[in-house]
């Protein structure tokens, strides 16, 4: 998602908010839920390091306000695949529901970047901060039943593509009239606020951030020319480059 559709996707996620709902549904195309920060639409800028900055920023506002969001319940319907920011989008979610069959990664080490979109917050909580470090170090692809065993998927829906948007809106309508829906809702919020003030989501997004400037404003970072190979189809650069340590917590 470029930065522009972050934008757009801001304004009708805080629209959806003004809706006296109990549930919001985050849900994606057939084949794609989303892939995070938009590679071509940063290759072709002026600059790639500043609309990759911009375009992070952008989509930390979109995952930011899915976690701040204590008065409902927020749900990621992954019809298609998700990939690093775009998996992290998902798991800011409440509960993350996948089509059978879609695939994961949530890591970005093979376009040489560290990640953010509060990543060091959302996945270590999951997961755990062990699997944490070897999802985003050993970046491999994770299935819908390894995903549901790890932690990353609360709900695996056997239907076919054109069936999934069906479904999803029949199981959120039960969840919406479930009569402990307040009440897991106010354990929610609860949580929110512990884990704020044992460590703030602005700090999580500093230390990343942090770790993403260096990258994008150094022109000898993997990541321009892996960028490059990636969106032109061309031989490229190698992420095989040792990265900096992978924390669960950011540091």
């Amino acid at each position: 998602m470029s930065t522009g559709h972050c934008r757009r996707l801001l304004a009708a996620y805080r629209h959806a908010l003004t809706r006296p709902t109990s549930v919001l549904v985050l849900g994606g195309g057939r084949d794609f839920f989303s892939n995070g920060i938009h590679l071509g639409v940063i290759e072709a800028a002026a600059s790639p390091a500043e609309e990759s900055w911009a375009n992070i920023h952008a989509m930390n506002d979109v995952v930011e306000a899915v976690l701040r969001t204590t008065d409902r319940l927020v749900v990621a319907a992954l019809g298609g695949n998700a990939a690093a920011g775009g998996a992290m989008l998902a798991l800011a979610a409440d509960e993350v529901w996948c089509r059978g069959g879609v695939v994961l990664n949530p890591h970005y080490r093979r376009m040489g970047l560290y990640g953010s979109e509060y990543w060091t917050y959302t996945l270590p909580r999951r997961v755990g901060t062990g699997t944490a470090e070897r999802l985003t170090s050993e970046a491999l692809p994770v299935g819908t039943a390894e995903g549901a065993r790890l932690g990353l998927v609360d709900r695996v829906l056997r239907v076919a593509p054109d069936g999934f948007a069906a479904e999803v809106r029949r199981l959120a309508c039960a969840l919406a009239d479930a009569p402990g829906l307040r009440a897991r809702i106010a354990v929610k919020e609860a949580a929110r606020h512990r884990d704020e003030a044992v460590r703030p989501l602005s700090d999580h997004r500093r230390a990343e951030l942090a770790r993403m400037r260096k990258v994008f404003f150094d022109q000898g970072a993997p990541y321009h020319a892996l960028r490059a190979a990636f969106v032109r189809k061309t031989p490229g650069g190698s992420s095989d480059r040792p990265l900096a340590p992978v924390s669960g917590d950011g540091r």
